[in-house]
């Protein structure tokens, strides 16, 4: 049987396009064997069968959660692991992923942790875990692909956390096809769920990410399971992130910050010191945007590049920035204020890899160009913050209380903000000075004179 590794459809010949989700060259070779309708991988563990209730008979209290003794990660998760949940953390290969799992669950105290390895032997952890922390862990270590002998050790151990790297190395017996396939990976992933909730055991996957960057497997996996969590950042950068792509019990808009180190992963509790390069006086081409991701206030640097076109074709570069959206802003420079860069390549670059969709940092962007365009420099002591909408006015951004503060407590004297964010702000204790503009003509003479 062939079967579309993005949806799962199956079909007994081959096609080079899927009719269910219309994604082409998807289509790979399973083996399969007729089963019983009802036959799973079962767990071994014994439960009462579910019987229908009424929602008003339900007891809703809040889920108690598991402190994983990791700020960033507790804050991603929201607020902590939930009972009885299914995790799971994806990045490309060397980013991080076993070392944020393993520096983790070796800190967590008073908890029984079943650490299952598919991938690596008990001597290679072993030499990490020394790496990274000096403390001794009664972590349980076990090298195992079988879903089954999991299950007995499960069954055995009584673990409050099971953790399994990686979901694509582990296999059931009842499907014949080999391990990492489409069928092997989505039986296991739905046994392993229903041994999560049927004991109320928090369970974290490791998967592998495909070279498209999605999850590798079957686009069900993803909607198995309660978290997604996406560990991303460039090997060239120390910095890592780690990103909620969906979550049952929290936002998905946090965002947790990391710097890769040589004894581990080191918590960025203010990753605004990180983002700002200290010095750049006198530099033109750069600005400082005040940024929200999540709940959570950082200002980032805004590097631009304007240099007359070589070819014939201008060309518009950005690096963790919508390349859309920067058109967009170039167009309303030209059509509202009258500057023209046509002629021009433009680049624009969000120091430190980050990528940010924060609609709030369109005025340092449009600064940015414009400074490196006359080849003056903006202060160092200001900050700004601004969406910018088609005809030029400068929109107002949520949470401006936040972002002042942010720039406040890192030391900047000016804040450009919109000018009716002023109506609901507390003005009296705020020591740095706010400079509401209106339309992006008001914030250029603010800035450039």
């Amino acid at each position: 049987m062939y079967v579309c590794t993005r949806c799962g459809y199956d079909s007994p010949k081959w096609a080079g396009k899927c009719p269910a989700c219309g994604e082409w060259n998807t289509f790979v070779e399973a083996v399969v064997r007729k089963e019983a309708a009802n036959k799973r991988p079962a767990s071994g563990i014994e439960h009462d069968k579910p019987r229908p209730v009424v929602l008003s008979d339900i007891e809703a209290g809040d889920e108690p959660r598991i402190d994983m003794h990791d700020e960033e990660l507790n804050r991603v998760l929201g607020g902590g692991l939930v009972p009885g949940s299914l995790v799971l953390i994806g990045g490309e290969p060397g980013i991080g992923k076993s070392t944020l799992v393993l520096q983790t669950v070796l800190h967590i105290p008073d908890k029984r942790i079943l650490y299952v390895s598919g991938e690596e032997s008990a001597r290679q952890l072993k030499l990490r875990a020394d790496r990274l922390s000096d403390r001794s862990s009664d972590c349980l270590i076990l090298c195992e692909t079988s879903l089954e002998q999991i299950y007995t050790h499960i069954k055995n151990v009584h673990p409050d956390i099971v953790i399994i790297d990686s979901i694509q190395t582990i296999a059931t017996e009842s499907i014949e096809s080999s391990s990492g396939s489409i069928s092997q990976v989505r039986e296991c992933a739905a046994s392993i769920l229903r041994f999560a909730k049927e004991t109320h055991t928090p369970v974290l996957l490791i998967g592998h990410i495909n070279k498209e960057g999605s999850i590798a497997g079957p686009k069900v996996l993803e909607h198995i399971v309660d978290t997604v969590l996406q560990f991303e950042g460039d090997q060239h950068y120390m910095y890592r992130i780690l990103r909620s792509i969906k979550n049952r019990f929290g936002s998905t808009a946090e965002l947790g910050i990391y710097e890769m180190r040589q004894d581990g992963l080191r918590q960025v509790s203010n990753p605004s010191e990180l983002l700002l390069t200290q010095d750049h006086e006198g530099m033109s081409g750069i600005a400082i945007a005040s940024a929200i991701e999540g709940i959570r206030p950082f200002l980032i640097e805004t590097q631009a590049l304007v240099s007359s076109a070589v070819y014939g074709n201008p060309q518009r570069s950005a690096t963790g920035f919508d390349i859309r959206r920067m058109n967009m802003l170039l167009a309303v420079l030209e059509k509202r204020v009258g500057f023209k860069l046509a002629q021009k390549d433009v680049f624009l670059n969000i120091a430190g890899g980050l990528r940010v969709n924060d609609p709030a940092i369109d005025l340092a962007v449009i600064s940015a160009i414009l400074s490196s365009n006359m080849d003056v420099a903006i202060e160092t002591e200001v900050c700004m913050a601004g969406e910018i909408g088609l005809s030029g006015e400068i929109r107002p951004v949520n949470r401006i209380e936040q972002r002042i503060g942010e720039a406040e407590k890192l030391g900047f004297k000016r804040f450009i903000l919109p000018k009716y964010n002023m109506q609901g702000i507390q003005t009296r204790g705020v020591k740095i000075e706010l400079m509401p503009v209106r339309k992006v003509e008001e914030a250029f003479r603010v800035l450039f004179g």
